[in-house]
């Protein structure tokens, strides 16, 4: 079977048990804060397993793209290393939201193991949970009972809480699991040691599968268990491994999942695969890296130095790294692999093809910047070394952090030149760097307490900026030291940040006592309102008045609506090709982040401007269209973002059918009119191939443009009124260069006479002539004229000059490059000390240096110690 085969084959089988099958959601997280990508199938399913959204689908299956490159789950640097960890994998998942457990979990996994995909019987192993005393977990005698249905009890092996007891994170929906090995050893190799003995042991060839997880549990901030409201059942089969199963391969990478890639890589390299380990680990790992790499960007996350960003960057260069090093690529060649792996998947994830183009483009203006960096990185390298008998950690470190060097490579240089890496200091140092962005990141959440917990959240702020609510459930959340409080209410109008909109402020009003409890923020996390406060309300079960604050969300709303008008402006005046790639709407300002790889020029512009306020004074109705199946608003034309996990209702909204047609959860004005002016303000390159533009609507236009008129009047008036203001201003530009260029002039000749002067006052002194003086000369490069005029006509020369303008004493001293070797005279040095008389500080090179001060009385001390130094 293909691996496309084998994909539809699983998809196929859970459809005919009553399975939906659903999109993968995107890798990239935007609404749960304690996690960067998605690391497993269940991250799209969190709400459900912890009772906070309602269930649509009580069955549901899926191929969900993964990446565990961070936090808990991180393969990374085992990627390449062995056959069988990868960054970016695809996980087959088959879900139960209260429905079906562990028995037919069991029964399915079996026969569509045996009997669909026929894999051997005698090689296949299956764990249960032990059991573990500390937390009075029971062992998993059901799951036990279930599987001895199907295979044989001396298969059925006991797994100890780190192997069978799954938890997504620090805390969250968590229980046993039963995972299912398959021994891939020759007969001969199976025959001298039962595969029971390597189960669980990292040996390449007797691998887990396919992890059968039975939700029953929620992990608390104290570590505690509780129940969840209801069991579930969440598998996760990694695909690669089930492919090198089926075809039969001692490598996941030798599957026609990764050889095409890896094809492609040693065609373009010219050395086969399998001729040397070095080479196979770094077609290894470029095959696998472009896949996570490709994704991320598809779905929305670009490279860069933070956060998420800097993960992305990190994967792209270790591939660029490992092709530079061992496969000889000095020029972009990473980048290539996108067509190839965009054909792989498409009609699977057509993310990847439909952006083919810009995600090849940002991979590649990536490529040749780090390659630029790994050129400087070197020579750096190399500069360091010399006279050296061993690698400083701490060195080793700054080639890390600031050159994207993994510690291998420093390594690999190392051995080239007989040389150990300090390794203890450079963990040291790594670990101190993560200690510093744990503690500036670090967030100390309590658990959910609940006051009202049959009720559900509704949102109301598309209709009402007002409503009565309760309090269902709060946390005290710590960070940075400061104290918070996070509120879920029954019903709010509240909006929670997200789509690029900021989240709504706004107070609760506690009527009877007349208490307000002031809301600073909204967040979603996992499908909750998430209202944010910095006191917690006196009588939580209290019913409460929510009000949002209104002129903050007209403005915010006046720029949201503005940033689809601009969207549908851009794809007009630039092209088809222009896709939202990030955006902020704040009530002050509008962001922008669009695909497009030149700088939008003044004249276009101008044109998206003109475009948008014609819309605007269209006063076009707001239409927009709740609940509506995703698939039939997509089927519609409808323009949809790359990187957005939407559900299966969707909401639409439109401005003018035939001109701005979008799905959009934010909030926005009711006709475009409201917006009242709109105002680009800027336009730069925010990443490769992206563009950011910022712009103001509504007050903030009005007073930009009103400022802007108060500063022309106020020129227009210094400049008695102008017929041709331009004229004008250009001459007055023209004069003021001429005037400067003939004061400076003026200058240059007022040094060249004092060159003249001076000549005469130099003192010889065994051989060195000699001369400190004090020079009223307006500026530094008059100074460094003359003493460059000096330098040039006396020999043997040793001069200070000395000025002070506006009480800003300033030294500087010249010294004779015959001088410098013949009597050590340095004057960096020398300048370095008189600098002391005027409190200042200074330096620069043997035969120039210069210093400034703040005490101008040190000056003439300066002058008279200056004569110190010939003896």
């Amino acid at each position: 079977m293909t691996n496309r085969e084998i994909r539809d084959a699983y998809l196929n089988f859970f459809k005919s048990k009553a399975h939906q099958i659903v999109p993968s959601a995107p890798v990239v997280i935007k609404n749960d804060p304690t996690l960067m990508f998605t690391n497993a199938g269940m991250n799209q399913f969190k709400e459900l397993f912890l009772g906070q959204t309602a269930i649509t689908y009580s069955r549901v299956a899926d191929t969900q793209r993964c990446l565990r490159v961070s936090g808990k789950h991180n393969d990374l640097e085992e990627v390449g290393i062995d056959t069988y960890h990868h960054t970016l994998f695809e996980m087959l998942g088959n879900w139960s939201f209260g429905d079906y457990f562990k028995k037919e979990a069991i029964e399915w996994a079996w026969e569509l193991l045996t009997e669909v995909y026929k894999l051997d019987k005698n090689r296949l192993y299956v764990t249960i949970f032990e059991g573990d005393a500390t937390e009075s977990l029971q062992r998993d005698d059901e799951a036990y009972d279930h599987w001895k249905k199907w295979i044989a009890e001396d298969r059925i092996l006991l797994g100890n809480k780190k192997d069978n007891f799954w938890e997504m994170g620090e805390t969250g929906p968590c229980g046993p699991c039963s995972e299912i090995h398959y021994d891939m050893r020759s007969e001969q190799e199976r025959l001298n040691q039962p595969g029971q003995e390597l189960v669980n042991a990292d040996h390449p060839q007797v691998i887990e599968v396919w992890n059968l997880v039975f939700m029953q549990f929620n992990r608390l901030k104290s570590g505690d268990l509780e129940f969840l409201p209801a069991k579930h059942v969440d598998t996760g089969m990694g695909f690669e491994r089930l492919v090198r199963a089926i075809q039969n391969k001692t490598s996941n990478y030798d599957t026609d999942v990764f050889q095409p890639l890896i094809n492609f890589i040693s065609e373009k390299s010219g050395i086969p695969y399998g001729e040397a380990e070095t080479t196979d680990i770094a077609m290894r790992v470029i095959s696998d890296h472009i896949r996570a790499v490709s994704f991320a960007i598809a779905d929305g996350q670009l490279p860069s130095n933070n956060k998420a960003g800097y993960v992305i960057r990190r994967i792209l260069r270790r591939a660029v790294r490992y092709a530079y090093t061992f496969l000889g690529f000095k020029n972009p060649f990473f980048n290539e692999l996108v067509p190839l792996l965009a054909q792989q998947f498409e009609g699977v994830f057509d993310e990847l093809i439909q952006q083919q183009s810009f995600v090849q483009k940002v991979i590649l203006e990536e490529e040749v910047s780090f390659l630029r960096t790994l050129t400087t990185g070197i020579s750096r390298f190399e500069s360091y070394v010399v006279d050296k008998e061993a690698i400083d950690g701490q060195f080793a470190f700054e080639l890390f952090d600031t050159y994207g060097f993994p510690i291998d490579l420093t390594q690999l240089l190392a051995r080239e030149k007989n040389l150990d890496v300090d390794m203890v200091a450079f963990q040291e140092a790594l670990q101190s760097q993560k200690e510093r962005s744990r503690s500036a990141t670090a967030v100390d959440t309590g658990d959910w307490v609940l006051v009202h917990g049959n009720e559900e959240s509704e949102f109301l702020g598309y209709d009402f900026l007002e409503t009565d609510c309760q309090i269902i459930q709060y946390r005290k959340v710590t960070s940075k030291g400061k104290d918070q409080y996070q509120l879920v209410l029954s019903q709010t109008p509240f909006y929670a940040e997200g789509g690029g909109q900021v989240g709504d402020t706004g107070y609760l009003l506690q009527k009877e006592t007349n208490e307000k409890i002031f809301v600073v923020d909204t967040k979603k996390e996992n499908g909750l309102i998430v209202h944010f406060t910095n006191d917690l309300p006196t009588n939580i079960q209290a019913t409460f008045h929510a009000v949002v604050d209104k002129q903050k969300r007209l403005d915010t709303e006046n720029n949201h609506s503005a940033t689809h008008l601009l969207h549908a402006a851009l794809k007009q005046v630039l092209g088809d090709h222009v896709n939202q790639k990030g955006s902020l709407v704040s009530p002050d300002i509008l962001r922008f982040d669009v695909s497009h790889f030149s700088k939008i020029t003044y004249e276009e512009i101008k044109e998206v401007e003109d475009i948008v306020n014609a819309k605007i004074r269209e006063n076009i109705p707001l239409t927009e269209q709740r609940h509506v199946p995703l698939q039939q608003a997509l089927d519609s034309g409808v323009n949809a973002l790359f990187g957005e996990k939407y559900g299966d209702f969707v909401r639409v909204v439109t401005f003018d059918r035939n001109f701005s047609n979008e799905l959009c959860g934010g909030t926005h004005v009711k006709a475009t009119g409201q917006i009242g002016f709109f105002k680009i303000i800027s336009e730069s390159a925010v990443a490769a191939g992206v563009r950011r533009i910022e712009a103001i609507t509504g007050t903030k236009s009005a007073a930009v443009i009103r400022e802007k008129f108060e500063l022309f009047n106020k020129l227009q008036e210094l400049l008695k009124n102008p017929k041709d203001f331009v004229a004008t201003f250009s001459g007055l530009i023209e004069e003021n260069a001429d005037l400067k260029k003939e004061i400076q002039n003026n200058i240059l000749e007022k040094s060249l006479a004092l060159k003249q002067k001076l000549e005469d006052k130099f003192e010889t002194i065994n051989g060195i002539n000699f001369l400190a003086v004090e020079v009223d000369l307006p500026n530094s490069e008059a100074v460094k004229t003359l003493a460059y005029a000096l330098k040039g006509s006396v020999p043997n020369l040793f001069l200070v000059v000395a000025t002070n303008n506006d009480d800003k004493p300033n030294l500087t001293v010249v010294v004779s490059e015959e001088l410098v070797k013949s009597h050590n005279l340095n004057a960096s040095t020398i300048v370095k000390d008189l600098a002391k008389d005027i409190q200042g500080g200074g330096g620069g090179q043997p035969t120039f240096a210069t210093a400034g001060g703040k005490n101008s009385t040190g000056l003439q001390s300066a002058i008279a110690r200056a004569k110190e130094f010939l003896n």
